[in-house]
Parts: structure tokens; sequence; C-alpha cells
């Protein structure tokens, strides 16, 4: 049976739909009610609030953790300041994509980790010849998402840190609905959006909190499936959806690169001495074989195949994640060029958007591509063009008020 987090007391009454799904173990809420739909909303346009626990969270310490970390993560944790997180990926030995995260630095000899899977045996094959000691803190630690444009004036009404102060990226210590916690200015939803950690005895007290403050700007209780939709209108991958880990890889076709998976910005080959580091030169010097991609499929297109069979376009509140084949332009006549890997129909943005894995050749913004759709149980294909990510960027995510501290 999946375990339950400190929250599940609270989620659990608050449900209607007993929606439940398994998360790195755990018990979490798909949705609230009978679809998503309030909770999605909820988050583009006032705030919701989600349980976080299940995410893996690790506490480096030591003199030297910030040169280990940075020997494990593709970015220099030696350069990440105390309140501050740098978000990034780790790879094996052949660089090929383990997992991505957070790294936030606490104080320089404190830095907090969080990943998708449980990487403490990694982490501790590692550490030989370092200063450091390696908790991992899952089950101590308790973990909320506010996310929405509200979320700072929810959250101001329990706190005493400055959120008018705090950068995009941001971590500070301080007191949250009367205990000890930490806040980051950080989330899974491209929105301005925070992160609360606090000890698991605290969480309900923290959760009622927020609830409480949050009665008169609308705050909803969210699950896995609203935060899917947004997730992916701001662009981001998923571990197991839109690249699949190395260690869980049965053959090598199955394996990304960061650069395959989109995640290429977060590495820097001019830094020597981390994992991976050297197979990813000879990639770059080859060239890269995928990269990641953002399509906005063809609206009517979508709507002149369901008129052929006499329906009206179906739009899921839910978003989808069965990989389909990515074909050139013109249909499924010759051998996919990739794979659609999540897709979703964009309540805010009114654009049917999807993210794929491409060969590189036709990753350039504008070209035009068939995407596999099925209607009625029949393969067609709509035509799909490469557009910018993300698909949504709203500038409140990133401003702070008293600006740059």
């Amino acid at each position: 049976m999946p375990r339950k987090t400190a929250l599940f007391e609270r989620t659990s009454d608050l449900m209607t739909s007993v929606a439940w799904k398994e998360w790195a173990g755990y018990a979490a809420p798909c949705n609230f009610d009978a679809h998503s739909e309030r909770e999605y909303f909820a988050i583009r346009h006032s705030a919701g609030l989600l349980d976080l626990s299940p995410l893996a969270k690790y506490m480096v310490t030591g003199a030297d953790a910030a040169r280990y970390l940075a020997r494990i993560w593709t970015r220099d944790i030696t350069r990440l300041k105390p309140g501050r997180v740098v978000y990034g990926c780790m790879c094996d030995g052949d660089g090929k994509l383990l997992d991505d995260g957070t790294v936030a630095c606490l104080d320089p000899e404190t830095f907090r980790v969080t990943s998708s899977e449980a990487w403490l045996g990694w982490f501790e094959r590692h550490s030989r010849g370092y200063q450091v000691e390696i908790e991992d803190c899952t089950d101590r630690l308790a973990a909320l998402a506010l996310q929405g444009p509200l979320s700072r004036e929810i959250l101001q009404a329990v706190t005493e840190v400055d959120l008018d102060a705090m950068r995009f990226f941001g971590v500070a210590a301080g007191s949250i609905a009367g205990v000890k916690g930490w806040i980051s200015r950080t989330g899974y939803t491209g929105d301005l959006g925070y992160e609360i950690w606090i000890a698991c005895e605290d969480a309900l007290r923290v959760y009622d909190g927020l609830m409480v403050a949050g009665k008169l700007h609308h705050l909803e209780p969210i699950g896995l499936d609203a935060l899917d939709v947004a997730r992916i209108e701001a662009g981001f991958v998923m571990q197991g959806v839109d690249y699949i880990s190395a260690q869980q890889c049965l053959i090598e076709a199955r394996k990304s690169t960061p650069e395959d998976a989109g995640l290429g910005w977060t590495v820097n080959l001019e830094r020597v001495g981390w994992i991976g580091r050297e197979a990813l030169v000879r990639e770059q010097e080859q060239g890269p074989k995928w990269g990641l991609v953002g399509l906005e499929l063809d609206w009517a297109e979508i709507e002149a195949l369901h008129e052929e069979y006499g329906l009206p376009p179906h739009l899921s509140p839910l978003a989808c994640r069965n990989a389909v084949p990515v074909y050139s332009e013109g249909g499924a006549a010759e051998k996919p060029v990739g794979q659609a890997t999540s897709s979703t129909w964009s309540p805010t943005l009114k654009r049917y958007l999807v993210l794929a894995q491409v060969h590189r050749r036709y990753a350039a913004l504008g070209t035009r591509l068939s995407v596999e759709y099925t209607v009625e149980f029949e393969r067609r294909t709509i035509t799909g063009t490469v557009v910018k990510r993300p698909f949504f960027d709203p500038e409140r995510k990133t401003f702070t008020p008293k600006g740059a501290s």
C-alpha cells in the first residue's frame, strides 16, 4: 500500500473524488473534485496548494558540501550563494540523464537537494574523499507548493519573510504560520509561486494556516492532474515521461543526454571535474542527435478530423502522457522522426500544446511536422508546428516588487 504523507489527514478530508495515485511510494491526490478544472484555474487566476512531500529530499552538509555537489550535478554549486536555489540535472559517466531537481544553499556548508527519485546510494557512492554528511530527510520534511498570481498575498499573511524582496529562485528561513521553516520562490507551474519546507509534525498547522489566509483569495487544494497541465504550458519536462532515467532504461536507445531532453542549458562544458562531462564534450563535437521541442497542433485540422466522424472535438481536462510518433510533414508514410511525450489542451492559451523529442534537423522554430492523433480508434495525423517554449511565461513569475536585492 502507498504510504501516507504528513498531510494525508487533511487532503483526504478535502477530497470528494477519491482519486489517488502513487507518487514515489506515497498516496497523492490526482484531483479533489470530479475533475481538475477548478484546480487548474486556481493556479492561473488565484492560487493552488499542493502537497509536495513525496519529493526525494536530502540535506548535504560539511566543509566540502559545495565542491561535492558540483561533482555530481551539472551546475557549479561552488558558485551558489546562501539564499539561492539552482535547477539542474545529474548524469552518469556516459553523460546520460539520471534525474533533474534543485539544490538550495541554506548556508555555505548546508544544502538541500530535491529529486524525482531516491538517490541516496548514488550520493554516498560518490562522496568518498569529501568532508560531507548526507541525510535522506524525505520522511522528516514536509513540503508544500503554493502557486498562482495571488500566492504572494496569501503567503505573506502567515510569514514574517519579506516576500516582496524575495527574488526568483531565492530561499529564506522564517516563521510560517507560527512554526520554523524555509520558503523558496520556486515551483513547477511556470507561474508566480513558492515552495514551503517544514518539519512533518508542523505540516498540518502550516497547511491550515494557508487555507484560512487564502479563503478570501479563493485558494484551492490542488492535485497532480492540474499540475500536469500547468507544467506542460510552462514547457517543463518530467522524468519518466519526457525522458527516462538512464538507471531505468533497459536498452541504450531509450537513454537521453541533457541536450536530448531540453536541459542542455543547465550544462557548462567549460567547467571540468563533474560526472558525465567528458561524454557530453564528445556529444557536442559530434552534434546532438535529438532535441526537445514545443509543438502547437493545428486546431482547424483537429476539428475537421472529428467532423469526418460526426463528432465534436473532445477537450480532456487531463494532460496526456502517452508517447505517440511524430513524422516529417506529410503524414505517416515514412519512418517517425521523433515522439510526442506530453500533450494537453491549454485552457489559458486556447491552444493544443505538445512536448516532443525529435531529430535535431526537425527542431528549428517554424518546422511543420505530423503528430499521430487518434479518433474513433483510427490513427491519423495532425500538423504540429515547432514554436517557442515556454508556451506560457507570465511576467509575474519573475517580477520582484522591491527589485533585486
